[in-house]
């Protein structure tokens, strides 16, 4: 017997920071983090009908002294965040020398800060909290197809445990952002422009 769809959905949010900022640049020309994830998560949950729960934000972020600017934003912007209760998940960025090959034919090597674990930390929350019946939705904003490998596990939890779970993938979309797709196996929510600029923090993080 399929399991009953509960008429109150509880939703869990995840969200990964770089993922989201990057997608968000591409479609609307924004250079810098602006979003408010509380917002942003509110509004969606409202429009479907969903009752928000946890908000959990996943980043990398730059060691001060490869990139203080960064660290400082970064720094300052969490803070907030969990100052109001979002819970979050931060780890130092790795650095490779990366060389590009110039027009010119000589070749520029530069450092390039890397992501470690943070997409792993994702996916290990989603499962537990599958397992731990934390939530009815799991709203991830992220297009890491990776995470369709997450999406056959949280539907194998849903049948073990015999009862309703829907995971669902957020993105921004515009003429100008080419990524049309979230994640696979999972319903997509898209956001536009006009839903994304209501949802604008109101705290400018790099000043200080």
């Amino acid at each position: 017997m399929s399991p009953t769809e509960p008429k109150l959905k509880r939703a869990t949010v995840f969200i990964d920071g770089q993922n989201l900022h990057y997608a968000v640049k591409n479609a609307f020309g924004y250079a810098y983090p602006n979003y408010d994830v509380q917002l942003l998560s509110a509004k969606i949950c409202s429009d479907q009908g969903w009752k928000l729960g946890e908000i959990r934000f996943y980043t990398g972020i730059s060691d001060v002294n490869d990139d203080g600017f960064w660290h400082n934003f970064w720094t300052r912007k969490l803070a907030a965040m969990g100052q109001r209760g979002v819970i979050i998940f931060s780890r130092k960025l790795r650095y490779r020398n990366q060389t590009v090959k110039l027009p010119n034919g000589r070749t520029h090597t530069f450092l390039v800060g890397q992501e470690k674990g943070v997409d792993v930390r994702i996916a290990l929350d989603i499962i537990r909290l599958a397992r731990e019946n934390t939530y009815d939705v799991c709203l991830v904003f992220s297009q890491d197809q990776d995470l369709s490998e997450v999406a056959d596990e949280v539907r194998t939890i849903a049948q073990e445990q015999n009862r309703w779970i829907k995971m669902a993938s957020v993105f921004p979309i515009s003429p100008t952002y080419k990524n049309t797709r979230g994640i696979n196996k999972t319903d997509w929510i898209k956001i536009d422009r006009s839903m994304y600029d209501c949802c604008i923090d109101s705290n400018d993080y790099r000043v200080s």
